[in-house]
């Protein structure tokens, strides 16, 4: 019994701090992408890192970089969630598929940091060539 508890308060701190499942992140991304087909630039803006809001400032000038330089996020066709990583930098890295409007794919991989109210995207890189392999 005495080992059970111990166990237990050992791994407790472990669990509490374990990163959150896949879904979670998804989801994130999910609610960033709707948020932008319903042109809900705070939605959109809300789920961004600190880092990023702090470079962008408004929703209206993060919204305005999204459109123009991420057209496939801003008006994607499909979109599916691959695989994902540990970064070595911390947090996590989710890649996505999207397929835009035209029917072209693009791979992007979404820099996600755990933040107070979860999960926050701090960065989206798009694959070009073999490292869009997935």
């Amino acid at each position: 019994m005495r080992r059970l508890l111990l166990s237990c308060l050992v791994a407790a701190p472990l669990l509490m701090s374990a990163p959150a499942d896949a879904g979670d992140i998804t989801d994130v991304i999910q609610r960033q992408i709707e948020a932008f087909q319903a042109e809900d630039l705070d939605a959109a803006f809300a789920v961004a890192s600190p880092g990023i809001k702090q470079m962008f400032r408004t929703p209206e000038r993060f919204a305005e970089m999204v459109r123009s330089g991420y057209p496939m996020v801003w008006r994607p066709g499909d979109v599916r969630y691959l695989d994902r990583r540990a970064h070595p930098g911390g947090g996590q890295v989710q890649r996505v598929m999207i397929r835009d409007r035209d029917g072209t794919l693009h791979f992007l991989d979404y820099l996600m940091l755990p933040g107070e109210g979860g999960w926050n995207i701090a960065g989206v890189q798009i694959l070009r060539g073999a490292d869009a392999g997935a």
